[in-house]
């Protein structure tokens, strides 16, 4: 696919396709295990597996933070300097050392102090039992969940987005017949759910890693110039990509804690299957970023603003079709959701339509403010991107989470998103207006 000169709609659908195909299934590790693990335990098994999502939200947000912020750079020197590969490979080599890095960090962190970190993600007594069987297999291959985001990046900017579908697509298989056996045909529970998602990543990395065997492979393992420096540029431009999963990782902590004090494990487990359809609705939105990326970052880089502007207008039209789906599912049939991911009691399905339909509110929203991190991103609008990803998943967030329930009483808790979405969309929307119509000043 030639990002300068190719027709824009082709390369964008072909790129949505496949970033569609590898964010979705992706998310399937999360959302099969909470399926399976609420019909083996019931409504306690869903608790525990929400108790367990901000682990995966540390994970995914580093290797997003070096494979974005890594491969948006990588993009864009080469869009400069097409025909010269050893600068651009530099980001490729620092991400990967990068990767390396933190992977050994939040390995250990997370071997060593498992319980401490799920009680402090909202894990009580009923919970954090089931939640430590889920993560004890999940322990050994901590490393591969961050380099099948690093490497998924990668390969897309480096013009193989199917490999990287085909890499997540065979891990996520493997996850859901493996559910399915170690849960149920092994009578393992949790633990099962853990031990298949385990062997799935590691899938994937190996799949993923035949795209250096291929004839398509310009990344190459070279010595970067100034490392500390490329690690600044790196974080810097993968920040809010990366602040993003984090802060979904805290807003999933704030709720589980808030949700226990004022409202019980019933809604808690409802919660549990929000962060799951919350997810899915967050993986379309990197879908259309992970899309148009590479397209915004090689242009960007050339200079040629319109196609930047085509891309643009195909990306906003898909974060408007998500937003509407998503939203019209919530309110048609929450009860339907919640039996995909447990076993309901009586009560919980008294109470969950109104819980799903208020909270699913902000997924009208939610796309457009995530692929917006991703234009800024790529049009080197960091600053942007920071204030999006910051106000919408802690400051303003944070704030209502807290606010809500003292103020309005404790189901006004599940307003907090949709209000911060469409607050943080006023400011995504003027501030692409305006940068947008700034590319045509740019070089």
């Amino acid at each position: 696919m030639d990002f300068l000169n190719g027709k824009i709609k082709t390369i964008y659908f072909k790129y949505l396709a496949a970033a569609f195909g590898s964010a979705l299934i992706t998310s399937i590790y999360s959302i099969v295990d909470m399926a399976m693990v609420g019909q083996y335990h019931g409504p306690e098994g869903t608790a525990a597996l929400a108790v367990v999502a901000p682990i995966w939200n540390v994970i995914y947000s580093l290797g997003l933070l070096m494979g974005i912020g890594g491969s948006v750079l990588f993009s864009t020197i080469r869009g400069k300097e097409e025909g010269h590969t050893r600068k651009s490979n530099e980001y490729f080599t620092a991400s990967v050392i990068g990767s390396l890095i933190l992977a050994a960090v939040i390995w250990i962190i997370i071997a060593v102090f498992d319980k401490e970190l799920l009680m402090l993600f909202g894990a009580e007594e009923t919970t954090l039992s089931l939640a430590r069987e889920y993560v004890l297999p999940i322990k050994f291959v901590i490393p591969c969940f961050l380099f099948t985001q690093m490497l998924a990046a990668y390969l897309r900017n480096d013009k193989n987005p199917t490999l990287a579908t085909a890499g997540v697509l065979a891990g996520g298989i493997f996850n859901i017949f493996g559910d399915y056996f170690f849960v149920f045909a092994c009578d393992l529970g949790a633990m099962g759910a853990g031990l298949a998602t385990a062997g799935g990543t590691v899938i994937s990395v190996l799949v993923m890693s035949a795209h250096f065997f291929t004839k398509k492979n310009t990344l190459r393992l070279v010595r970067p110039v100034k490392l500390m420096h490329k690690f600044q540029e790196i974080c810097v431009t993968g920040f809010s990509t990366f602040f993003i999963d984090i802060a979904m990782g805290i807003l999933t902590i704030l709720f589980n804690r808030q949700i226990m004090k004022y409202l019980g494990t019933n809604a808690l487990s409802i919660y549990g299957v929000i962060v799951n359809i919350s997810t899915l609705v967050q993986c379309c939105a990197y879908s259309i970023g992970q899309a148009s990326q590479p397209i915004f970052s090689t242009n960007f880089g050339a200079g040629k603003a319109e196609r930047i502007r085509q891309t643009l207008k195909y990306a906003l039209e898909t974060t408007a079709f998500f937003g509407l789906l998503w939203t019209a599912l919530c309110m048609a049939v929450p009860n339907p959701l919640i039996r995909i991911f447990m076993s309901p009691t009586e009560e919980v399905l008294q109470i969950a339509p109104t819980i799903i339909r208020c909270y699913g509110l902000s997924f009208l929203l939610l796309p457009l403010n995530v692929f917006s991190t991703y234009y800024f991103q790529a049009v080197m609008k960091p600053k942007a991107a920071f204030i999006v990803s910051i106000s919408r998943g802690l400051i303003i967030s944070g704030i209502l989470i807290f606010l809500f329930p003292a103020i309005a009483g404790a189901n006004s808790i599940w307003f907090a998103m949709p209000l911060t979405e469409m607050l943080v969309a006023v400011y995504v929307v003027c501030m692409i207006m305006r940068y947008t119509k700034q590319l045509s000043n740019y070089r």
